[in-house]
């Protein structure tokens, strides 16, 4: 079997894994292949994971970049559109100089985004992020139009094999943005393959360094070579220049496509011993500076990870409350498990895929631009059931650390807020109480709004000291449209 068919093999299904990680509502896929998101390079960096960070860099230093071509789900995704346009015109691509100086100023300033907590531009450098942002938005919902067709179709012959899904607009900021980054995308690779990859994205850069010095890398056999050009202009890296028989290993993504487009066996993958060229004669062949090189990102990228470990502790969430009308929030509710909304901040990238798994239909993307797409919470449509955890397993970078459900029901992430006017025994005349019976801490006690009056309506007391903000109040209060009690954010959580 070719490198390519292998390449491709593994491609497909760690392709198929992700995006049905993404699609899935059922809760079913995060069982089996919430690795697959915690495995993404960005996102273990953010995680500190270790393991996952030191077996990725052994890989790249063994195999070159194939990381890129074989386990970034959108590489995967543009080697296809790269594919489609081949199929419109063979032999479409040319080899091109390294844009490195490019290379070298998106990294640092991506860096210095990600320590600022600038949510949104991350998420549209990082490429497991961008990715996740086309899947959320534009996938999930074509998947479940697609079940709910289903589950029509089994219904009229009375089986439950499919249940149906609501289909709902979470944010049409992201829906747009998906939209336009999936077209953008799909353009640059119909055209001109890994363009991105080469010059924009940050992970294909810092994993450049390192797949310089690979093992195993792709060399000519310059006995061989005819100098037909069929491999550079079937290199979708466009780092292949035939005509001195080099390859610049720092954008070359293992795909294989060169071998197999080569008629005359001028192109081999094996040991970089093999080699009689410089790799990549673009790039000086400096040691020092190489050295440099790898030093200086290395180093930025653990200012970054360590970045995240400082977590200011900040007292707040305290609304003031005498005009405020829910939903709007002084303090956003992120997820139980997230610790703080600094650190949700500082580690999310915003890949979406805790919004896609919620279950109770609570967590959306930000619509504020500093945060844009990152996840919060909000309760129209459902509350944050204290006996869920799935966002807190399926996060890959941290932001959401795994959290157990007896945690999770003792963990404040705001208090309930009663707005006056809003409700209704007051404004019309009835008993209620439906907030403080569906309080799963019992935070919630009616009173008489008149204590000298037994008459009197009876109104709702929150006990802040127990609130733990899960919103079964504000989304079952029955007031409408605006709920008259609703859950303020805590800047930083705690256990109650």
């Amino acid at each position: 079997m070719t490198l390519r068919k292998i390449r491709i093999a593994l491609a497909s299904v760690m392709f198929a894994g992700i995006l049905w990680l993404f699609v899935d509502f059922t809760g079913t896929a995060h069982h089996f292949l919430a690795w697959m998101a915690k495995v993404q390079l960005l996102e273990a960096v953010l995680a500190v994971n270790v393991v996952v960070i030191a077996a990725l860099m052994v890989l790249t230093l063994v195999f070159g970049r194939i990381y890129c071509s074989v386990i970034c789900p959108l590489g995967i995704m543009m080697d296809g559109f790269g594919w489609l346009g081949k199929k419109a015109k063979k032999n479409r691509y040319t080899y091109s100089k390294a844009l490195s100086s490019l290379r070298a100023a998106v990294l640092t300033g991506f860096l210095i985004l990600l320590v600022l907590g600038a949510g949104t531009l991350v998420q549209l450098l990082a490429p497991y992020s961008t990715f996740g942002l086309i899947a959320t938005n534009l996938l999930q919902p074509v998947y479940q139009a697609g079940n709910n067709v289903l589950a029509a179709i089994a219904e009229h012959y009375d089986s439950y094999a499919f249940y149906h899904s609501d289909v709902w607009l979470r944010s049409g900021i992201s829906l747009g943005i998906a939209a336009v980054m999936l077209v953008i995308l799909a353009l640059l690779a119909w055209r001109n393959g890994r363009t991105y990859c080469n010059t924009i994205c940050p992970v294909g850069t810092v994993l450049s360094i390192f797949a310089k010095f690979s093992w195993l890398k792709i060399h000519f056999d310059e006995g061989k070579c005819k100098n037909c050009s069929l491999c550079t202009k079937n290199c979708k890296a466009s780092c292949i220049d035939f005509k001195n028989h080099t390859v610049d290993y720092t954008r070359c993504v293992t795909c294989g496509d060169c071998i197999d487009s080569c008629k005359f066996g001028a192109l081999k993958y094996g040991p970089a011993g093999h080699l009689s060229h410089p790799e990549n004669p673009d790039i000086p062949e400096n040691p020092d500076a190489s050295r440099r090189s790898f030093l200086l990102s290395s180093a930025l990228l653990a200012t970054a990870a360590m970045a995240q470990q400082k977590d200011k502790m900040m007292d707040g969430g305290l609304a003031e409350i005498e005009d405020k009308v829910a939903p709007e929030r002084q303090t956003p509710l992120t997820p139980p498990g997230s610790l703080s909304a600094k650190n949700m901040a500082l580690r999310c990238t915003g890949c979406q895929l805790c919004i896609s798994e919620c279950p109770n239909q609570v967590l959306r993307p930000s619509d504020d631009l500093w945060h844009l797409m990152q996840p919060v919470m909000s309760y129209e449509r459902g509350y944050c059931r204290p006996e869920c955890n799935r966002c807190s397993e399926v996060c890959p970078a941290g932001a959401i650390k795994p959290i157990e459900t007896e945690v999770k029901a003792s963990t404040q992430i705001g208090h309930a807020v009663w707005i006056k006017k809003n409700c209704i025994p007051l404004t019309d005349g009835v008993s209620c109480g439906n907030c403080a019976r569906h309080c799963p801490t019992g935070a919630i006690e009616m009173v008489l709004s008149d204590p000298d009056d037994e008459e009197s309506p009876e109104i709702p007391v929150v006990n802040e000291a127990i609130c733990i903000g899960c919103g079964a109040c504000e989304n079952l209060c029955p007031a409408r449209p605006f709920s008259a009690i609703y859950v303020e954010g805590h800047e930083v959580h705690k256990e109650v």
